[in-house]
């Protein structure tokens, strides 16, 4: 059985005891950072900062599970550009998330940040997986070093132009020499491929790492029209015992609602 976590900025302003005794208290055991709750910069979480951080979630019965949103609210940092100097920044940018990401006690970053990956005018799709592919492969060692991995996460096309479906994440995949980055899926994305859900599950198992539950609608799982019992069959039939962590876009119901309805629905499934 998969373990249920949930993502920090579900919780928006609220202190960050109260956001995870709450999360803690409705089952959670996971607990996903988005960088820019800490700061928009990373360089700038000092060693006791992200020390107290850890100490935080632990003492409420939490982990960290990881990263996500990488590079969201960041300027002058981009995945596929042409830009050789923008390439370097963005890979040393890289690297101090995941030393974040290890000193925060988290194994997994979810790779998605749209903008920042985006092709550019002109820069075919062959270029972007090649400029893509420079960058995740001079993080190797960093990854080794603090024994964290990459999940590409899949994006649909409203999002963005670069990795739409999960074919397309292994087609970046296959170019890679670095065994520390996998796939990460999200039911929102998945939605917006002609695959049934369950099937690009069992069709990408071998390299899974990490799974989002939500909805189209932007809200949890089980707030729309997605049906859960079958993905998490799905996930159960290729042994996935991995984080499930639901990440949601439309905050209007409140955090307490959002995470108490979502874990229920998930721990229905099952």
């Amino acid at each position: 059985m998969s373990r249920f976590g949930i993502c920090n900025e579900t919780f928006g302003d609220w202190p960050l005891e109260k956001a995870l005794q709450t999360a803690a208290d409705l089952g959670y055991t996971g607990w996903e950072v988005a960088p820019f709750m800490l700061d928009t910069d990373v360089r700038r979480i000092s060693a006791p900062q992200r020390l107290a951080y850890r100490r935080s979630v632990e003492a409420a019965g939490l982990e960290v599970i990881g990263l996500h949103w990488l590079l969201a609210k960041t300027t002058g940092f981009h995945l596929t550009t042409n830009d050789d100097d923008v390439r370097k920044r963005t890979a040393e940018y890289f690297r101090e998330l995941i030393r974040l990401c290890a000193d925060l006690g988290g194994e997994v970053m979810v790779l998605g940040s749209p903008q920042q990956r985006n092709r550019e005018p002109g820069v075919s799709i062959e270029t972007a997986n090649s400029n893509a592919a420079e960058i995740l492969n001079s993080l190797a060692a960093c990854l080794a070093e603090n024994d964290v991995r990459i999940a590409l996460e899949p994006l649909g096309p409203e999002e963005g132009n670069f990795l739409n479906t999960a074919d397309q994440a292994r087609e970046l995949r296959d170019q890679l020499s670095n065994d520390h980055v996998g796939l990460h899926l999200d039911v929102k994305a998945m939605s917006t491929e002609s695959t049934p859900i369950p099937e690009i599950i069992l069709r990408h198992s071998d390299w899974l790492l990490h799974f989002h539950a939500n909805d189209p609608n932007r809200r949890g799982p089980g707030m729309g029209e997605v049906r859960f019992p079958e993905i998490l069959r799905s996930l159960d039939e290729i042994g996935y015992h991995g984080w499930i962590s639901v990440e949601v876009f439309d905050y209007s119901l409140g955090p307490e609602t959002l995470a108490a309805e979502s874990i229920a629905t998930l721990s229905r499934g099952y």
